[in-house]
């Protein structure tokens, strides 16, 4: 799960460098080694009680997608502010609490590091020596000095900035990047060097992106993500998520586990003209209700915890929960924490994919006894983020076919 992504603990609200109309990525020579196919399993990391609330995981989502013209409310913006300057909304997670704490062991350059794997970027970014003693507490660093295979790619750098004014920049090294076994000599790693301290108080070491390249952050020269480099060493060129809810989930490089999943797999073309995993669903279904007909433009992203769908199916959705409201305290839609949430299903190529309503409460909300809903609208995205609440219910193929990108989607045992 984000950004250090998939944290939607983490404090702020991400606006991601927009990409070069026509950019230029830097192929620097790259050798990977390794298995031709591999499995990176998830894991609780080493810091507790991380806070988190739903208006800032909210918020974030719309920082992240300004490359593309995202554009907050005004009232999630300030609800976000409200939760992140008196922890209003905010709660104590356990690891597994809500699903946010569940991090990949990478190594760089002989360090090992716990890394968010973002399919909604496209950076890979780690928390430095060259970051002040203070902000490197808790986390595991990342020093170019302690390793033989390290070099300074001279000239380049990266930032990345927030909504509420924070920030998070530095420079770029290559270096061995290790993933399951497989390891690509040569990868750009972008060091934090300043960080603002809501990124110090995250609970990731930093972040994988494995978006396409074309929005990778760092200039003069876009570099290739970790994927892209090792996708043609690969058995095939996909990875597959199969993420859980309360339980760690997995990553596989290079194969299909079929044993985690049943049934068949729906493939849909991925639309990558932005640099993400883009994608169209047909419709919907609220409980037992009837089927609606409608094409709904989204991002599958690993990333971002919410499920952000338009106005029509969100409004269709709470009208089905009792007591629930779009609240101007939190930015979004609340319900009783003891409500009766119904399922929802999202159409993609005839496969109907189910979200549990269980899966619709994401967290404690302001008012006492009242809970954030994981589906919230979209407005001022102009797409869909199917995020981790989508995701975690269905195990999903990330192909990077020759034919052309696509995505799989298949039922899987909840």
């Amino acid at each position: 799960m984000h950004l250090l992504q998939q944290v939607a603990a983490a404090s702020a609200f991400a606006s991601i460098v927009a990409a070069a109309p026509h950019p230029i990525i830097s192929k620097r020579s790259s050798h990977v080694t390794g298995a031709a196919k591999f499995t990176v399993p998830q894991g609780p990391p080493k810091l507790q009680g991380k806070k988190i609330a739903g208006p800032i995981a909210l918020a974030r989502v719309y920082g992240k997608y300004a490359s593309i013209g995202a554009n907050a409310p005004a009232a999630v913006n300030a609800a976000a502010s409200k939760a992140a300057g008196t922890n209003d909304g905010t709660v104590v997670a356990s690891p597994e609490q809500y699903d946010q704490a569940y991090l990949e062991s990478v190594t760089v350059g002989g360090q090992t590091l716990n890394l968010d794997f973002d399919t909604g970027s496209s950076d890979l970014w780690v928390f430095s020596s060259e970051l002040p003693a203070n902000e490197q507490t808790g986390h595991n660093i990342y020093n170019p000095a302690k390793s033989q295979t390290s070099a300074v790619d001279t000239g380049e750098t990266w930032t990345i900035s927030y909504g509420d004014g924070s920030s998070a920049s530095g420079n770029v090294y290559t270096d061995v990047v290790n993933v399951g076994g497989t390891s690509v000599t040569g990868q750009a790693v972008e060091l934090a060097k300043t960080i603002s301290s809501q990124f110090a108080q995250d609970q990731s070491d930093g972040l994988l992106g494995l978006g396409f390249s074309s929005i990778n952050t760092v200039t003069p020269n876009q570099q290739q993500t970790f994927f892209a480099n090792a996708e043609s060493s690969l058995e095939s060129p996909l990875f597959t998520a199969n993420l859980k809810k309360g339980a760690p989930g997995s990553y596989n490089f290079g194969y299909i586990d079929s044993s985690e999943y049943t049934g068949d797999i729906a493939y849909t073309a991925v639309d990558n003209s932005q640099g993400f995993w883009g994608f169209t669903s047909s419709g919907y279904t609220v409980g037992s209700g009837s089927a609606v007909t409608e094409s709904i433009p989204a991002i599958a992203d690993t990333g971002t915890s919410l499920l952000l769908l338009p106005d029509d199916v969100v409004s269709a959705y709470y009208a089905q929960v009792s007591g629930s409201s779009n609240s101007q305290t939190d930015g979004g839609y609340i319900f009783d924490c003891t409500a009766a949430l119904p399922d929802l299903t999202l159409q993609i190529e005839g496969y109907s994919a189910v979200v549990p309503g269980s899966y619709m409460n994401y967290a404690p909300a302001s008012a006492s006894g009242s809970c954030f809903g994981g589906l919230q609208s979209n407005a001022g995205i102009g797409q869909s983020i199917f995020g981790d609440v989508f995701l975690k219910a269905q195990f999903v193929v990330f192909d990077d076919a020759s034919g052309g990108p696509r995505l799989g989607f298949a039922a899987k045992t909840l």
